[in-house]
């Protein structure tokens, strides 16, 4: 067992717990990890449901990057964004945002792709589905809203 999978279960709060059961519900990757944080992003799920909807099997069904980080760069964006359409100012920051959770992905797991993380060329998973969301969820909540969380 990975290590992160023992803080996973350590810290199987009841969040992360949603998100993965928000997949088995039939939720993409990327609308698990989203719609379990709508709220604390001040939006409705709704929305955000729609919003992740194209993101599924790494974007588009193209085995690209996973779903479920996907979702959480989708969170860091409507966290930090300013929404300033004349003078765009927060892409730096978010993208800062969304990098951290990229490769805080890419050290628990070896990879960012779904096609890599499903083990389609090698015939060896890397990580299953709910555990991508479990670890996406986990670095939002690390990243993006430990102030709200603690």
């Amino acid at each position: 067992m990975k290590d992160h999978d023992m803080e996973i279960i350590a810290s199987e709060k009841a969040r992360v717990g949603q998100a993965a059961e928000r997949h088995s519900r039939g939720y993409n990757c990327a609308q698990s990890v989203a719609c379990t944080y709508a709220d604390l992003a001040g939006l409705d799920e709704e929305l955000v449901f729609k919003a992740a909807e194209g993101f599924g099997l790494g974007m588009g069904c193209m085995e690209g990057t996973c779903g479920a980080i996907t979702g959480a760069c989708l969170l860091a964006g409507l966290i930090n964004s300013t929404g300033n359409l004349e003078k765009p100012n927060s892409k730096a920051s978010t993208s800062r945002l969304s990098a951290q959770i990229i490769n805080g992905f890419l050290e628990m797991n070896g990879a960012e792709r779904c096609r890599d993380l499903k083990g389609a060329d090698t015939g060896k998973p890397l990580r299953s589905c709910p555990d991508c969301i479990r670890d996406a969820a986990m670095l939002a909540e690390k990243i993006l809203f430990k102030d709200k969380l603690n």
